[in-house]
């Protein structure tokens, strides 16, 4: 983990480098794809889904407010939106489309002032602050 300085502009740019996007996605979709076959089903992407932290466990929500079935109908609902013909597999370009949708949605959360944040080691918004800082390098 590391403390990053960047906002929406920063996201935005990532997702607009088409290469540098789909290359992450891909990334993170092959390490996804455990059987190698080209499709996520439910069970390989469930701990991806978990790590979105849609609800803070750090302060013992999920647990203790949220039934277990509630919550996973929550992570079906989302690998649902992933899942965008009801396959009940996602292939590579479902990925490509929900990822590019959710970082937007970041970019936009964020807005044009930059925060300060802590961002995980490979994560999308880490590879996003890291080609921005590349490209000011080249820059100077």
């Amino acid at each position: 983990m590391s403390v990053e300085i960047l906002d929406g502009s920063t996201v935005r740019s990532f997702v607009e480098d088409e290469g540098a996007f789909n290359s992450s996605v891909d990334s993170r979709f092959a390490a996804l794809d455990a059987d190698h076959d080209g499709l996520l089903t439910y069970a390989e992407m469930a701990g991806e889904l978990m790590s979105l932290r849609v609800l803070e466990k750090h302060f013992g929500v999920d647990d203790a407010v949220v039934a277990p079935d509630e919550l996973a109908g929550l992570y079906r609902s989302l690998f649902a939106r992933f899942d965008r013909d009801g396959s009940g597999r996602v292939d590579r370009q479902e990925f490509r489309a929900e990822m590019k949708e959710v970082m937007l949605a970041v970019a936009n959360g964020l807005g044009f002032l930059p925060v300060q944040m802590v961002v995980e080691e490979g994560s999308f918004l880490k590879v996003a602050v890291d080609r921005e800082l590349g490209q000011l390098a080249k820059a100077a």
